[in-house]
């Protein structure tokens, strides 16, 4: 896939599909595969700031993150108010890069802006391929270990 394939949207922009698209995506992935047994879909989706983006096939998402831009989050993340998050790829689409081309994308985006992320301990060499730097120790979030990851420009 290329970047043009790449769908990038605010909920004001999303149509009905889009979101039975996302809420099947990240269901299927962080309740049933994950167990996840706290809130998955929350304000933010819905925030007006908020920027979604996705790649998808003709059966729904193939993957998927947001962006967040919550001020009231920055003194917990080094003075950084934007963070990537929600980030899920489908089961029969790993492998495929999917993930990495959504950072990538998710980057050129926020352009000079620093990032954080919340990042389960398997995803952080992808992470970290990508400029984002762990900090801090590990803590449990929604059932499973994380670490605060940074990413900052230079700015």
């Amino acid at each position: 896939m290329t970047q043009s394939d790449t769908v990038v949207k605010t909920w004001g922009e999303f149509t009905p599909d889009d979101v039975f698209d996302m809420a099947v995506l990240r269901t299927e992935i962080f309740f049933l595969e994950q167990q996840i047994d706290e809130e998955e879909l929350d304000s933010w989706d819905r925030h007006p700031e908020t920027v979604h983006l996705w790649k998808h096939d003709d059966r729904g998402m193939t993957g998927y993150l947001r962006l967040v831009h919550d001020e009231s989050a920055a003194k917990a993340h080094e003075g950084i108010s934007w963070s990537v998050g929600r980030m899920v790829v489908r089961a029969d689409c790993r492998g495929q890069g999917l993930a990495k081309q959504l950072l990538v994308e998710a980057l050129e985006l926020m352009g000079e802006r620093d990032l954080y992320l919340h990042a389960q301990e398997y995803d952080m060499p992808l992470y970290a391929s990508v400029g984002f730097e762990a900090v801090g120790d590990t803590f449990t979030e929604a059932g499973i270990a994380h670490r605060l990851m940074i990413r900052r420009t230079g700015a």
